[in-house]
């Protein structure tokens, strides 16, 4: 079934479209992107018409997930389980923010926050790493 073009014309779609643009060009090697659900049909169809791997998650009844991009990469996701992404543990959520091209040294700030190391944890360790 071919979908009108249309469809496509709304702000989610259009960043939706967005997404897989930069995925093609290379930018993102995963892609998450949280749309109505009401336009997951049209998601899937796009997704399965140019052959880009993808994981749908549901948030609730109005929301969902989608990851798409790297089979390898949305193959990690998929090992994350259903869990919602507030219940991934601290070691996937940083896996998860490298693999979406989040800025390292935030991830590491977020982890580090996360797992409540103390500064003169990371002080001493810094210390002991550069001599």
């Amino acid at each position: 079934m071919k979908i009108p073009c249309t469809d496509y014309k709304s702000g989610d779609m259009q960043i939706f479209l967005h997404h897989i643009y930069e995925f093609k060009k290379g930018l993102r090697n995963l892609v998450l992107h949280t749309m109505s659900k009401e336009d997951q049909y049209l998601a899937e169809n796009l997704l399965n018409k140019k052959g880009i791997y993808y994981k749908i998650q549901n948030i609730n009844e109005r929301k969902i997930n989608v990851f798409f991009g790297k089979t390898q990469c949305v193959k990690i996701v998929e090992s994350f389980g259903n869990k919602s992404l507030t219940a991934i543990t601290d070691e996937q959520d940083f896996i998860l923010g490298i693999m979406l091209g989040y800025d390292r040294t935030q991830q590491c700030d977020r982890y580090i926050k996360r797992k409540n190391i103390s500064s003169d944890f990371i002080n001493t360790q810094g210390l002991a790493l550069a001599i």
